[in-house]
């Protein structure tokens, strides 16, 4: 196996282990809006395309999963801002 391969067989793996996390975190996670710190976002909005892109502290479309019943307690909300 070359270096290419190794470097793609990384990044595949990468993938399948977040989405797996991903599905043990909605059981007993919820996503919460506004609470993000800059780069620690866990997924998408319509400024970007990845987790950990979030350019700036707490941004209002910005979300992160928490444990159930305590996003709002952190000042986040559970459902995303009105476009």
């Amino acid at each position: 196996m070359n270096k290419r391969h190794a470097l793609i067989a990384a990044a595949l793996a990468t993938v399948c282990a977040t989405q797996a996390g991903v599905a043990a975190a909605a059981d007993d996670k919820e996503k919460c809006y506004g609470v993000a710190k800059t780069g620690q976002n866990d997924c998408a909005t319509a400024a970007h395309s990845c987790a950990g892109q979030a350019k700036t502290d707490n941004a209002a479309d910005e979300w992160k999963y928490v444990a159930k019943g305590t996003c709002e307690k952190t000042g986040g909300k559970t459902t995303p801002p009105a476009k």
